[in-house]
């Protein structure tokens, strides 16, 4: 009998205060960094990232990097290793004039790695080191490649590589062609072009390989690259569901609610991006050269969808109207698909909040869309994406504002741009003002993790909650 009172009053204790023992993974028991680092994919994330980083800012800080034969100096570097790391684009330097073929060669390198995915590579890396992808791992893995299941995890990151690879291969045959009637007695140029054309406007990169930029005059090379741009903001979640139904002969009422609202929001913000061109800049003869009605609507079309995320093609830019350049801020602040390569706060985010003020303007009690209702959790990370990338946005823009001598609008749609992964600039990234560079190399990278990654790194794993407290209605708005 002393025994069982003994046991039950240990099962007591033990629900009561927990274990006395310090558990496997308690901060008490020292592991080693690596499976620290290992085994928080957030942290993962970053280091993946951090570590490419230094090393492409060092390859281009040497001497054979640059065609004039010296070191490039650190900030030059280093923002140009975060703008194609991030799949930004924006440049400070011409691509073409200021690096050499070496220099050319590690840019897009950088971009190929830095669109295939942070986390892509993540899962990748702890394949490596443990042989097996964790579980916390397969949650956050799944979670932005948009597997069903976690056994699906390393099938889907086939697919990934193999949709990317596919995609490009695909935008470089079609580019060949029309790249070698502009360049006919220089073929490996046009091979370069090709290649270099295919890989950045997948990956939504607005470095260009030549100084005449993007040939959107050729509408043999323009389609290409508009199209290949167009498929890489929609996510991999998106291109592996369509891609599924498809292949079992499914229409779009088969898609899953996350692809139905990605394709359905793209195609009404581009949509509306080709109408105001068509109507706020039609006498802008930057944008529009020749009075041939054909020819506005080609360069309408890929004003309406490079913006978002590709940035090819800036020499229009400057020359915008004000209200433009704000129609443009909001653009590239909402950024393209989730798990794509374009950032801001991504088109499902924008999609959910409308969706949530249409339900509160109407008195609805759940938030429904195209017959299937929002979890309370998706509304809650919507509205908190929201709110740090507006804080973010905010925070940056009173901060360019304080070290340089440029407009409010022009601020904000730089630091869009950088955030949103646009690749568009006003020349507020001044090569001769390092802050400028650093704070929007800064932007560029937190658009790339996404803000949730960075706040899954740094927080500390929290205790359940033991009790709740009652709730009370205050008054708002």
């Amino acid at each position: 009998m002393l025994g069982k009172d003994r046991s039950t009053w240990r099962r007591a204790l033990h629900r009561r205060f927990g274990s006395i023992t310090a558990p496997r993974n308690s901060p008490s028991r020292k592991r080693p960094l690596s499976e620290r680092i290992v085994s928080h994919p957030g942290r993962l994330s970053i280091a993946y990232f951090g570590v490419m980083l230094i090393l492409v800012t060092m390859l281009l800080s040497l001497p054979v990097a640059a065609r004039s034969g010296e070191a490039t100096s650190f900030h030059t570097a280093f923002f140009t290793a975060a703008s194609a790391l991030s799949t930004c684009g924006i440049a400070i330097v011409s691509t073409n004039a200021y690096w050499t073929m070496f220099g050319q060669v590690v840019i897009l390198l950088a971009i190929q790695f830095g669109g295939l995915g942070v986390m892509t590579f993540a899962s990748l890396l702890s394949m490596s080191i443990t042989r097996r992808i964790r579980v916390s791992q397969k949650i956050r893995t799944a979670n932005e490649l948009g597997a069903e299941k976690l056994n699906e995890v390393r099938s889907v990151i086939a697919v990934v590589l193999i949709c990317t690879f596919s995609v490009e291969i695909i935008a470089f045959i079609l580019l060949l062609t029309p790249l070698m009637r502009q360049n006919p007695y220089n073929v490996g140029h046009a091979l370069f072009e090709a290649l270099f054309f295919a890989v950045t406007s997948y990956n939504n990169t607005g470095f260009t390989p030549d100084t005449a930029g993007l040939y959107i005059h050729d509408w043999g090379i323009g389609i290409p690259i508009m199209l290949s741009a167009f498929i890489g903001t929609l996510g991999f979640p998106v291109i592996l569901n369509v891609f599924r139904c498809a292949c079992k002969r499914k229409g779009p009422r088969s898609w899953s609610l996350h692809s139905k609202l990605t394709i359905v929001t793209t195609m009404c913000l581009v949509c509306l991006s080709l109408i105001w061109f068509c109507t706020m800049e039609w006498n802008n003869t930057e944008l529009f050269p020749s009075d041939d009605l054909a020819s506005k609507i080609r360069h309408a079309l890929v004003a309406a969808v490079m913006p978002r995320s590709a940035g090819f093609d800036i020499s229009w830019m400057p020359h915008v109207s004000e209200q433009t350049k704000l129609f443009m801020t909001l653009i590239m602040f909402i950024g393209g698909g989730s798990a794509s390569t374009a950032g801001g706060i991504r088109v499902t985010t924008f999609a959910v909040l409308l969706i949530v003020c249409r339900g509160a303007l109407v008195g609805r009690r759940d938030d429904s869309i195209f017959g299937k209702r929002l979890h309370t959790q998706t509304v809650i990370q919507a509205i908190t994406i929201t709110g740090i990338c507006t804080g973010l946005v905010y925070v940056s823009s009173l901060a360019l504002l304080c070290i340089t001598n440029r407009s409010l609008t022009d601020v904000m749609f730089e630091v869009c741009s950088a955030f949103g992964l646009g690749g568009y600039t006003l020349g507020v990234a001044d090569p001769n003002n390092p802050g400028t560079l650093y704070i929007l190399a800064a932007l560029m990278i937190i658009g790339r993790l996404g803000p949730m990654t960075v706040a899954y790194a740094i927080s500390r794993p929290q205790q359940p909650q033991a009790f709740r407290y009652p709730s009370e209605h205050i008054l708002v708005g």
